[in-house]
């Protein structure tokens, strides 16, 4: 497939490498440039364009950006094919984003996307922590192999979704439609605890709704206590131990 990635931050820079060493012809940009993309995210074959071009003859456009960015990107994403399906990888953190009333009020975080973009999406490889993904990919079949919840409203868009999850190395796990992907926000049982297909329903069974947000702070406290600057990502297996002692 063609596939243009806008957002090369730390899930961004893995879709980048793992979607064209799978074989996709892909497209990376960011808000700075292409001269600015390392050498790294192009390493197995993904190429460097501006965030225009990346949107433009491409099957798939993937959103690897704080949900706070999606507004700046949407004129781009209105102009694309009703057939192309975009994927959003984002999390609401008022913290990094600022308040959205919106969101605050209790509008699932997908929903708000679709809106602001004004189109379905699917949301996928938001509830899989960044560690995680660089790293815990494993073959199809592979025994405890972690599972990424793939929430959307159109059948083609979720095919498309979990086929690509699968491809990054991870059992991709049918959530359901964008109106329940609440259960795979921050704070919920099943966002960054790196659960198998088996444990998965579950988890997203039992979330609460109403505690996702203290929850949510609670980790966000724990991991910047830890790291300090509120900027650099715990590694993946303390990431997943506060997550599964706080949310689970």
């Amino acid at each position: 497939m063609k596939i243009g990635i806008i957002g090369i931050g730390h899930i961004g820079k893995t879709l980048a490498t793992t979607l064209s060493a799978a074989g996709h012809d892909v497209k990376v940009a960011n808000a700075r440039g292409p001269e600015t993309i390392g050498a790294d995210v192009l390493s197995t074959g993904a190429r460097a364009v501006t965030a225009q071009d990346a949107t433009v003859d491409v099957d798939v456009v993937i959103l690897s950006i704080p949900l706070a960015g999606i507004r700046k990107v949407a004129p781009l994403i209105r102009a694309v094919s009703d057939k192309t399906v975009v994927i959003d990888t984002s999390n609401y953190y008022p913290m990094r984003d600022g308040t959205l009333d919106a969101i605050e009020a209790g509008q699932v975080e997908s929903l708000w996307v679709a809106e602001q973009l004004g189109r379905p999406i699917v949301k996928a490889w938001n509830a899989i922590g960044s560690g995680s993904l660089a790293e815990k990919g494993s073959p199809s079949g592979t025994p405890g192999r972690i599972a990424v919840p793939v929430a959307a409203d159109r059948e083609e868009d979720r095919r498309v979704g979990m086929r690509l999850v699968e491809e990054t190395g991870f059992d991709a796990f049918d959530a359901g439609s964008l109106a329940e992907s609440w259960r795979q926000q921050p704070g919920a049982p099943g966002y960054c605890t790196d659960l198998t297909r088996e444990e998965m329903p579950g988890a997203l069974a039992v979330a609460e709704r109403a505690r996702l947000p203290k929850r949510r702070d609670l980790v966000v406290a724990v991991v910047q206590e830890r790291v300090g600057d509120g900027k650099t990502n715990p590694d993946a297996a303390f990431g997943v131990r506060v997550a599964r002692a706080i949310c689970r």
